[in-house]
């Protein structure tokens, strides 16, 4: 990938006199456009070829390999507390198992309950707007972060390759990106959001989202607003790299003005105060405004829980269900519920058996999470033995690809083959 090509994140870039924060890179269709014509152009024709414009996906990671069993708790199996005797979930029918509370059940489905700390998705549960997967993951499991992450970035099991998502605009937008397309919060964009031709606009915050050139020299103000209003570079060429930057700066300063608009709006729902709740507010605002994006993407870390894993997972487990409650109370309260799904997943579950600092190692298959109004809810897929394992490890029910094809065509409406480089068996989880 070469330096054009990169999405930038919260770098400062000075060249010719241009400089940027937080911009997306875009591509060489920019060289022949203006970011004012594709403006234009967006505006005028909002759902480009094969992006149906009402709908939105939103895809939150939970970093670090997520522990499937403690989150989706096999309550009804004596397997499990064997293997797990003091990080154990209790049963909500049997007060002295276990040490770390008690199980929400799922009344749906006696034997499986949710995480004490996940009331929110408990809620959600119960109102019709969560689909529980179990059993997700790949053949031959990697139990590396960085190596499992490509995969389920790329949606290859050798993890080569662009972003999945990346592939699903560059497949459906004939050759040309959509200005604001994908939007990631965070220090870097993931993978999966990277195509050849679409690129992701990356921020922390909408307030680093800005043009920073006066922040190094206040001199570089005048030149820079000058070249806004002008729209052209003098003496330079159509095709040169002075015009690319420009084109490119003139498309993050007006993707800046909107979103730090957006944002600054007060939201309709009450918001818990982690950062996982920070950026779903955002996604939030954006959506609300209006704006064109498809895709949004959002993480938490900290589920590497090695040692001591009862009060940090239940920690963030809060953060999590909190957090996708407020978002859908928000969408809710906006009317947007109908036009917005939200994939929640980890790189990897854990291993069955507890280990000695009371945590839990790497290991394979973990459950995955899809929410919004026009989800089925309930229990999805059957849940990993815990007796026929994989040396110690959990043997996977579900491809996570299968999920990634029903979010593209039940979703997203368009072909799967092309994105994910096969057919793969969809999970049934979008109402029709």
């Amino acid at each position: 990938m070469n330096e054009l090509e990169a999405p930038y994140s919260r770098r400062l870039f000075i060249r010719h006199g241009v400089a940027l924060a937080s911009l997306a890179a875009t591509v060489p269709s920019f060289i022949q456009n203006s970011a004012f014509g594709l403006v234009a152009q967006a505006a005028a024709n909002p759902g480009l070829a094969g992006v149906p414009g009402e709908r939105v996906l939103v895809i939150v990671q939970m970093g670090g390999g997520n522990d499937g069993l403690n989150t989706v708790v096999p309550y009804g199996s004596a397997d499990y507390y064997n293997q797990r005797p003091t990080i154990g979930i209790q049963a909500p029918t049997a007060q002295a198992r276990g040490q770390a509370g008690v199980a929400l059940d799922l009344a749906r489905d006696p034997g499986i309950g949710l995480h004490p700390s996940l009331r929110g998705l408990k809620e959600l549960f119960d109102d019709g707007q969560l689909a529980v997967l179990q059993g997700v993951g790949y053949p031959n499991p990697n139990r590396s972060h960085f190596t499992s992450m490509d995969i389920w970035n790329t949606a290859d099991t050798n993890g080569k390759g662009d972003g999945w998502i990346g592939r699903y605009f560059d497949n459906t937008c004939n050759g040309t990106p959509l200005p604001e397309g994908a939007i990631s919060i965070g220090r870097t964009a993931p993978l999966a959001m990277v195509g050849k031709v679409q690129k992701p606009i990356n921020f922390e915050s909408a307030d680093l989202f800005r043009w920073m050139g006066n922040d190094v020299d206040h001199r570089m103000e005048a030149t820079y607003e000058a070249m806004n209003r002008a729209g052209v570079l003098p003496q330079t060429s159509e095709r040169s790299e002075a015009a690319f930057l420009m084109r490119t700066a003139l498309d993050a300063q007006l993707s800046s003005d909107r979103i730090r608009a957006a944002v600054e709006r007060q939201p309709l729902a009450t918001w818990p105060s982690s950062d996982l709740a920070k950026q779903l507010k955002m996604i939030a605002a954006m959506i609300r405004d209006g704006m064109k994006t498809r895709v949004y993407y959002a993480s938490i870390s900290g589920f590497d829980t090695h040692a001591g894993q009862l009060g940090t997972h239940a920690r963030n487990l809060q953060q999590v269900g909190d957090a996708l409650l407020a978002f859908q109370k928000e969408l809710k309260a906006q009317g947007n519920q109908d036009r917005v799904a939200t994939l929640v997943f980890s790189e990897f579950g854990r291993r069955v058996r507890q280990n000695a600092s009371g945590g839990t190692d790497h290991g394979t298959a973990a459950p995955s999470f899809v929410i919004g109004a026009k989800v089925k809810a309930g229990l999805h897929g059957a849940h990993p033995s815990l007796t026929d394992l994989d040396n110690g490890d959990l043997k996977y029910t579900q491809d996570f690809r299968g999920v990634y094809a029903a979010l593209l065509e039940d979703w997203l409406k368009t072909p799967s083959n092309k994105v994910l480089g096969g057919t793969f068996t969809k999970a049934n989880i979008i109402k029709a």
